[in-house]
């Protein structure tokens, strides 16, 4: 017999909640804005820093965070037994903790300070950015179920995502207009002030428009099993599952695949990020306010990209959406490069007559009016904005299914265990990533400059960072692409899964039909038999074994 509370009635979000819950991503989007589009650029002209102790600075932390990801996710994950998950909340803690702290972003932005001093300053923003990150992801997925209802948490993720990155990038424009200071460090630094208490003001937000999931009877006695009292789980339980948890995710094959096309979309943007200031600098020949007004343009049309594809999602699923995102980022790339080999007749001129904006190239009155002009300005950046922005949504769009992908495995919920994996891989790959691309601006000959000194680049190094900007980006697409090849879950498969958990979670050893129990096998990569935790309760035990990929 069913008791009265083992599926406990779900809530029905309303836009308050979408929206409540989507300003989150003004930290988790707004701070990545800042930090990947000008922090490498602050060090390396404002700092004396070389573009090798940048990319120590912007990497380094995210080594450390192997340990505090799963660490927090999976101890969120257990807060639910303890007195202050109970009362306070497993999730929300962790977001009370860092709301008066996050105004210290600021502290990364000065100048004058040791390399120690930036990486110590760093590490500590980036240790409460993942306690805000990883318990924050975890709430759209525990509030809805709905296939539609998790697109729109994640359309309004994306939407206050890209909107923070257009503060991100227009906010130096708008301080070195307001106040002067051309190219001046503090013009950076109180960018990340205003930041900082911006995000202070989100993660409030995110507390009072939010809620988590609960868990009924059958869910409790689950979850209890695995927790083993207090002082077990202090002293043996986290060492011991975290990392069980941690592999086992691993062995979800929709959550393989998710990773590849995450990973894929995401570090052809940080290569890209970590090149581009450098490409305006020394192939456009533009400063501070050229690098911020492009990236502007960027921004907006990722904005725009993002609520096209929250509909392509909803209607087609997510795969159709990241082919044409790739696509669309790889002819910009390509543009790049040829604007590198041929430079345009009349460019430069045409470039240098702007003055302070770019924009001015858009007014047909103007005498250095050309066509090919704002052809070379606008289109790559915007081509590459509207692939960029649904690069963003797509992942994280799936994130909030795969949770119940897991579900039918292992019948627990373990949001907070998927979001600590996917911060952690996310962050080693960037780590990689930024050290990488910081090795090879610096092996290329780039030399580094101070404000308002003109230092005119090596070929060689110009060579370099184009390569950097153009080939890393194209490499990680096409990978990206032959993941997504494979990838099934969509709007009907994922309601044939729900469905199947359903079924699962009151009794059923059976599929209701040989085209679920085929979708369920596919999204889970075990057989239909071995759900629900069957044999051992648990995925990662050693007698269930996964189904061979197929063809």
């Amino acid at each position: 017999m069913i008791t009265k509370n083992l599926h406990p009635a779900a809530r029905q979000p309303t836009w308050i909640n979408y929206w409540g819950w989507g300003s989150g991503d003004m930290l988790g989007a707004g701070a990545q804005a800042v930090i990947t589009g000008w922090l490498f650029y602050f060090f390396t002209t404002f700092c004396g820093l070389s573009a090798a102790e940048a990319g120590l600075v912007l990497g380094l932390p995210r080594l450390i965070e192997a340990i505090t990801c799963p660490l927090i996710g999976y101890v969120s994950d257990n807060l639910r037994h303890t007195w202050v998950g109970r009362k306070i909340g497993r999730r929300k803690i962790f977001l009370l903790i860092t709301i008066p702290l996050l105004p210290s972003f600021a502290l990364i932005f000065r100048t004058g300070h040791t390399f120690y001093y930036y990486l110590l300053v760093f590490i500590f923003f980036e240790l409460l950015y993942t306690m805000f990150l990883i318990p924050w992801e975890t709430l759209a997925a525990e509030m809805t179920k709905d296939y539609k209802e998790k697109a729109k948490f994640a359309g309004a993720r994306m939407i206050v995502a890209q909107s923070s990155a257009i503060l991100a990038s227009y906010l130096p424009t708008l301080l070195i207009t307001q106040f002067g200071g051309k190219d001046s460090p503090d013009t950076f630094f109180w960018m990340a002030a205003i930041f900082g208490v911006i995000f202070s003001v989100v993660v409030t937000i995110v507390v009072l428009t939010s809620w988590e999931r609960p868990y009924g009877t059958r869910e409790q006695a689950v979850m209890s099993q695995t927790f083993g009292g207090v002082k077990f789980f202090i002293l043996w339980g986290i060492p011991l599952k975290m990392f069980r948890d941690l592999f086992s995710t691993l062995k979800i094959r929709a959550f393989r695949q998710h990773l590849s096309i995450y990973l894929g979309g995401y570090l052809s943007q940080d290569i890209f990020n970590s090149a581009f200031a450098f490409f305006v600098a020394t192939v456009l020949m533009g400063a501070t306010l050229v690098i911020s007004q492009l990236m502007t343009v960027m921004y907006v049309a990722q904005l725009v990209s993002v609520m096209v594809a929250i509909q392509i999602v909803i209607r087609t699923g997510p795969v159709l959406a990241y082919r044409l995102a790739a696509s669309l980022f790889g002819a910009a790339l390509l543009l790049y490069l040829v604007f590198y080999m041929v430079r345009p007749d009349g460019f430069d001129a045409g470039f240098k007559a702007l003055g302070t904006s770019v924009f001015a190239s858009l007014d047909p009155t103007r005498p250095e009016f050309s066509l090919s002009l704002v052809f070379w300005l606008f289109i790559p950046i915007v081509l590459a904005g509207l692939g960029r922005g649904t690069l963003n949504f797509v992942p994280w769009s799936v994130y909030n299914y795969l949770p119940d992908v897991d579900e039918a495995v292992t019948g627990q919920r373990r949001e907070g265990i998927f979001a600590g994996v996917m911060t952690l891989v996310r962050k080693l790959a960037q780590s990689a990533a930024i050290m990488a691309s910081g090795w090879i601006i610096d092996w290329g000959g780039y030399i580094k400059t101070k404000p308002g000194e003109v230092v005119v680049q090596s070929a060689e190094a110009v060579q370099t960072v184009t390569l950097l900007m153009v080939g890393g980006p194209l490499l990680m697409l096409v990978l990206g692409a032959i993941a997504s090849w494979s990838f099934r879950l969509n709007a009907k498969t994922h309601a044939v899964l729900v469905h199947e958990v359903e079924r699962l979670r009151n009794g059923a050893t059976e599929a209701e039909s040989d085209e679920n129990r085929r979708i369920v096998e596919d999204l889970t990569g075990w057989p239909y038999d071995k759900l629900w935790g069957r044999g051992s309760g648990h995925v990662a035990d050693s007698t269930l074994q996964p189904l061979q990929t197929r063809p």
